[in-house]
């Protein structure tokens, strides 16, 4: 979706009178991006990945919360978000009862040929403007996981993509001691 030119930037305040109509509604600068609901194929990784993390939470309280979309994720007047995943850490504030006001420490995305290019450019982008602390980009077809990660210099680069042909596993210094294997996590998919 474009912004025509002097088009007026929407606000969460227009954002609250989109419809419960069961799509995904977003604002990314101003810009409203509708995404239908997704496929089975999506929703089991989600799924996976949410029961994985919740699992590992479930011992490790202390570590912070993860929650599923829809949720939405306040980061401006001008951006609302509502990730597939994410996480916010216990050192976070954001928490309301009615959203989250701010930038999680996680966000995860399953990529799908509708969302990929907004996923990988504006989203990715607007993620490393805000201060999330760790991307995961969740690749079904290339059955992969793509990280970016905060940096002690305050970049956001992709620093692992890792592969289910490699046997690789999935880990991140937000959940010490969390590993979960990307083979399994894409085996049924």
């Amino acid at each position: 979706m474009q912004v025509t030119p002097g088009a007026r930037k929407l606000t969460y305040a227009d954002f609250l009178l989109f419809p419960d109509d069961g799509k995904r509604h977003e604002l990314i600068d101003g810009v409203h991006y509708v995404t239908p609901s997704p496929n089975l194929g999506h929703q089991e990784l989600v799924g996976r990945l949410h029961l994985a993390i919740g699992n590992f939470l479930a011992t490790h309280r202390h570590l912070g919360r993860v929650f599923l979309s829809p949720l939405d994720v306040v980061m401006s007047d001008y951006d609302v978000v509502e990730p597939d995943l994410l996480f916010v850490a216990s050192d976070q504030p954001i928490l309301t009862d009615a959203n989250v006001q701010g930038p999680p420490a996680l966000v995860i995305e399953i990529l799908s040929p509708g969302t990929r290019r907004r996923d990988e450019g504006i989203k990715r982008r607007l993620f490393d403007q805000k201060g999330v602390r760790e991307y995961w980009l969740v690749d079904p077809k290339g059955r992969r996981v793509s990280i970016c990660r905060r940096t002690a210099d305050g970049s956001f680069p992709i620093v692992a993509t890792l592969d289910a042909a490699a046997n690789h596993d999935l880990t991140t210094p937000l959940f010490p001691e969390f590993s979960l294997s990307v083979t399994e996590l894409f085996s049924q998919t």
